[in-house]
């Protein structure tokens, strides 16, 4: 009851807050106090809010439905603490709370700046909205209001439905905190530009705006970076980046603040794209508010494998309100204030530092466009695109990005000068060239790849160039050389582990060490480990080194068998083992193998496994005198492949059974019974005889481990690029607040 309580009072002090500084803003100062009251309250209440529902996820209280259906007692503290946010109605509350801590800062940040009333104006109009979310779709519903009828009011139940296994996981603790902030923080550029449109100031606001554009790209890049770790070395996706529409939703608006970034300094230096800038800032806080709509109004249920499926009506309707309110009050103030700003267009030369990052932004939001359709076509046509068509669609413009950040930096703001361009450039474009036949002979990538990784090369080598001439200056003269370097090392990372990358399947038999892409792999036995998992251990070893990795299976309530790789981590490689199944062959009293489908079996140094049925002879009755049923067997022996169809002819009379040659094996393989899903139990099985003759041919039950064993070359770039690019943004963050303190 508290907690409702808290939320609605923060509502409607967030309303008042907002009423008494539009009040300041048309002229009534004698209400400044007012409004900053209403701002601490509103903050307050968040603050409480979010402190009950804390205490009642930590003290198990299951009365409270949010708390029964995402915690549980066994959870430990750190998950419990997660489980705050894991469901859709705690994390409006987790966003709200960023914002209320942002506000506090905020009303600080604006007082100096004398535009309090304006900005915070706008900023509590967001918090508002969000205060309305949580009290429509609230954390503090009772489970006997949830379920009406369904539980008798008193009884508790004894423990909660728990958080779902797979964010069970350290990253679960901080990942999606990081995203909300930078969710958060993007509501105070857009404030700013909001604010100066309303006040006819179309410079000054870049001073204010910049250092939250700042942060806001550098919590959203973080967030991102970690989403994909943890989908790459924990969740066993396979890789870091699947394209799926959850993760391009946070994609799209750190791509428009990257762009802000290089826009607002275009204007700063130079007076132009006034425009640009308002559009950019206003733009990357509405596509937060689409993203907010893809992930949680339930529209993506059926395309994104994260997403929230079942939100009910009045939350779609809401989020809808949202986005268009968004756009209205953005666009709209742009509309009113579009000829004054059309009159500060200036033109410009190519051959400056202002075109080329100008061109670089539009470069980026050409990227946006591209994800942005790929990411809404579900919404309007039952197509859905794969991850090739962002591949092949970003290519061209990550190759122009990078040459246009390496040029950027070779000419001058505002004078153009082809020979000085041309004495700057010869250094950095023969590293890159010379690069680029090292990495080119060794590989084998088309011609789009080459020219990226030349852009790349390119890019490195212009920066590492200009952060030497400008080392005297000190580090903080770094951020923009270091970003760029990163996002020249990323999409290196990118290229050489995407294209490089090797991988096999492979059923390892417990014990029985085999050969795996110049590895021994060996599966050497499993362990119950906490949460009922199954961990698995996979010993790998290569030139007298061995790696010991333990992968991890485990059942979940409602997805089924999930699994989690496990990696050996060097800088040019990882090695990198994702469990599939595991099995036990099945042998019957007579030693023959029973295998249903999809099963395996170990004979010998072989595996046979039973992929399909073979119904192709299944209406040639006259010539083979009945039906004809094959049994599709893949035989495996290290590097070995083949495949024989043993089968069975049903007639009249009893069914007639044939064998097949195996070469691998070296005899015939028998077929003894074919029992087809919907005859006798219903379940389709075979059971199968390895003629005499062989070596050592009769199966005896084992274990087997089937994997996923992958090689990923220099995939570490990927993550050093991020965190170059990111510690970049993090120095241009000190560098800035430094000259605001002075």
């Amino acid at each position: 009851m508290f907690g409702k309580f808290a939320i609605y009072a923060a509502l409607f002090a967030a309303l008042l807050a907002i009423l008494s500084y539009l009040q300041v803003a048309l002229g009534d100062k004698k209400k400044l106090s007012v409004g900053r009251t209403g701002l601490y309250i509103s903050a307050l209440g968040i603050f409480a809010a979010s402190a009950v529902l804390l205490t009642d996820i930590i003290t198990h209280d299951f009365t409270n439905s949010y708390v029964w259906s995402y915690s549980s007692k066994e959870l430990s503290l750190e998950y419990l603490i997660s489980s705050f946010y894991a469901g859709q109605e705690g994390s409006f509350l987790f966003w709200a709370l960023c914002s209320a801590v942002l506000s506090l800062f905020l009303l600080s940040y604006s007082k100096k700046r004398k535009n309090e009333e304006h900005v915070l104006t706008i900023f509590l109009a967001v918090q508002l909205f969000l205060l309305i979310l949580i009290a429509v779709k609230s954390p503090f519903q009772t489970i006997y209001e949830r379920f009406p009828g369904q539980i008798t009011p008193g009884t508790v139940p004894q423990d909660g439905r728990g958080l779902n296994p797979l964010l069970q996981n350290f990253w679960m603790v901080i990942h999606p905190p990081i995203l909300f902030i930078g969710f958060a923080s993007l509501a105070i550029p857009f404030s700013f530009s909001i604010a100066a449109l309303w006040r006819k100031e179309y410079t000054s606001w870049l001073t204010s705006a910049f250092p939250w554009v700042l942060f806001s790209t550098l919590a959203l890049g973080a967030g991102l970076m970690l989403g994909a770790y943890w989908a790459y070395g924990v969740l066993g996706w396979g890789g870091y980046w699947g394209w799926d529409p959850v993760e391009n939703s946070s994609l799209i608006p750190w791509l428009v603040s990257a762009a802000l970034l290089h826009t607002m300094l275009v204007q700063n230096r130079t007076g132009n794209l006034v425009r640009t800038n308002f559009i950019f800032a206003i733009l990357s806080f509405v596509l937060v508010i689409y993203s907010t709509f893809l992930t949680r109004s339930g529209v993506l249920g059926d395309s994104s494998v994260h997403s929230f499926t079942d939100p009910g009506t009045i939350v779609y309707g809401m989020l809808l309100i949202f986005l268009l309110g968004s756009i209205v009050l953005g666009f709209g103030f742009l509309f009113l204030r579009r000829k004054e700003l059309k009159a500060m267009a200036q033109p410009m030369h190519w051959l400056t530092r202002e075109f080329a990052l100008t061109i670089g932004s539009f470069v980026l939001l050409a990227s946006v466009v591209i994800v942005f359709f790929g990411t809404s076509l579900p919404l309007f046509s039952t197509t859905q695109v794969d991850a090739a068509f962002y591949n092949r669609m970003n290519l061209p413009v990550a190759i122009l990005m990078m040459l246009l950040i390496g040029y950027s930096l070779l000419v001058r703001w505002e004078e153009e000068d082809g020979s000085l361009l041309k004495a700057k450039s010869w250094k950095a474009l023969s590293a890159a060239f010379i690069g680029t036949i090292v990495i080119g002979f060794f590989s084998s990538f088309d011609i789009l790849y080459i020219v990226l990784i030349f852009g790349a090369l390119f890019t490195v080598a212009v920066n590492i160039e200009m952060a030497y001439l400008t080392y005297r200056g000190g580090l903080l003269m770094m951020g923009g050389k270091f970003a760029h370097i990163g996002a020249a090392v990323f999409l290196i990372g990118v290229m050489i582990s995407g294209n490089f990358s090797q991988s096999k399947d492979v059923m390892l038999v417990r014990g029985e060490p085999q050969n795996v892409l110049g590895y021994t792999v060996t599966y050497s036995g499993k362990e119950i480990v906490e949460g009922h998992k199954t961990a698995l251990t996979v010993t790998v070893t290569k030139d007298g080194h061995t790696a010991t990795l333990v992968p991890v299976m485990f059942e979940t309530e409602n997805q089924g068998m999930m699994r989690n790789p496990d990696m050996e981590s060097f800088f040019s490689k990882d090695i990198y083992i994702s469990p599939m199944g595991l099995e036990q062959n099945s042998v019957d009293a007579k030693g023959n193998i029973v295998l249903a489908k999809e099963e395996s079996a170990v004979v010998g140094n072989a595996t046979i496994k039973f992929s399909a049925f073979d119904m192709s002879g299944h209406n040639a009755q006259t010539s083979v005198g009945g039906m004809k049923v094959g049994a599709v067997l893949e035989i495996t022996k290290g590097d070995q492949k083949e495949t024989v169809t043993p089968y069975v002819i049903f007639g009249s009379k009893e069914p007639k059974y044939y064998g097949a040659e195996s070469k691998i094996l070296g005899g015939t393989i028998e077929m003894l019974s074919m029992n087809i899903g919907g005859m006798g139990d219903g379940k389709s099985s075979i059971v199968l005889s390895v003629m005499q003759g062989l070596h050592d041919a009769t199966p005896q039950p084992k274990e087997v481990l089937t994997v996923e064993a992958s090689i990923k070359p220099f995939i570490s770039l990927v993550w050093l690029g991020t965190v170059i690019l990111l510690a970049g943004i993090v120095i241009s963050i000190v560098k800035r607040s430094r000259a605001d303190s002075v």
